[in-house]
């Protein structure tokens, strides 16, 4: 196991670099040159206290949180948010690396109508290999707002200079949200590949009965399943099909559930515990929430 390197304040980034102080201690844009990137992070796990919001270009190395690892190339963003533990290495032979890392603290946006709504900007808790990909056109439009910010905390700073950093920083997030869709829809073809695959890890995991040894299928265990994070598999669905991911599981298990009313004389007890539901109200519940009727009504109306 690695040791932890825990840094709390975006001072100390620039310390460990050899960069100036920050102008501003709760938000900086940091350019990423040679100074950056020569830097030896060691073979340590680095935990931030802040949200990073990094582009790169050129095939530099790569970076690694979670299970997964990312090789970074033309036009690459990553997010992450505070608590999350990260991996640096580089890859030998590297000429050229060039880009930005905006970082802010959550200090910055606390009083803010952003610190509520972060939560909603689901790819800070992808995994780097769903990274964002970038044109040129949009790579433009980001690098703008970045320097706008660092206009602003680069001068005499008043009570207007932390509400306009913090509308730059949700506009920053807003195209990206725009982007991330975009690029869903450019894959559309691999992510009907991967809607399989989903479809696939269901109907395994009830045809083996595994559900009656583990209870019904989670978020996890297919995220896990697909090597995605939870919220990148959620949103390759909804973009998909409408339907989150565990609304996708749901329906996979009420279609299970219909097919055991109409081709069996099971009990709705034994149907449920066959499923993988702990109680059989459980089941009677979920299935009258999706369809409006009981289990028992259904297959009434059916015969």
């Amino acid at each position: 196991m690695t040791d932890i390197i825990h840094i709390k304040k975006i001072a100390d980034i620039h310390k460990a670099l050899g960069l100036p102080a920050p102008k501003h201690p709760l938000v900086s844009l940091i350019q990423i040159d040679d100074k950056v990137t020569g830097y030896d992070y060691g073979d340590f796990t680095y935990v931030y206290d802040f949200y990073q919001i990094a582009l790169k270009s050129g095939i530099t190395g790569h970076i690694a949180y979670g299970r997964n690892h990312y090789d970074y190339n033309e036009g690459c963003m990553v997010f992450t948010k505070p608590g999350q533990a990260q991996q640096y290495s580089r890859t030998s032979g590297v000429e050229e690396e060039k880009g930005w890392a905006l970082l802010f603290h959550p200090d910055l946006i606390r009083r803010s109508g952003l610190a509520s709504q972060m939560d909603s900007y689901s790819f800070f808790s992808y995994d780097t290999n769903e990274a964002l990909h970038l044109s040129e056109r949009e790579q433009s439009i980001l690098c703008e707002l970045v320097a706008q910010i660092e206009e602003e905390y680069s001068q005499n700073i008043d009570k207007h200079t932390q509400r306009l950093i913090v509308s730059n920083i949700e506009l920053i997030l807003n195209y990206c949200t725009r982007y991330y869709e975009r690029q869903f829809i450019v894959r559309q073809n691999h992510n009907l590949d991967l809607m399989e695959r989903v479809d696939n890890i269901l109907r395994d995991y009830f045809d083996s009965e595994r559900a009656v040894e583990k209870g019904l299928p989670t978020v996890k265990y297919l995220s896990e399943s697909m090597c995605m994070s939870s919220n990148y598999l959620s949103d390759m669905i909804k973009n998909a099909t409408g339907r989150n991911a565990q609304q996708y599981i749901q329906d996979h298990v009420i279609e299970r559930i219909k097919n055991a009313l109409l081709s069996t004389n099971e009990q709705v007890s034994q149907i449920a515990y066959g499923l993988g539901f702990e109680y059989p109200q459980h089941l009677s519940k979920l299935f009258k929430a999706k369809t409006g009727m009981t289990p028992v009504e259904y297959r009434k109306s059916i015969n």
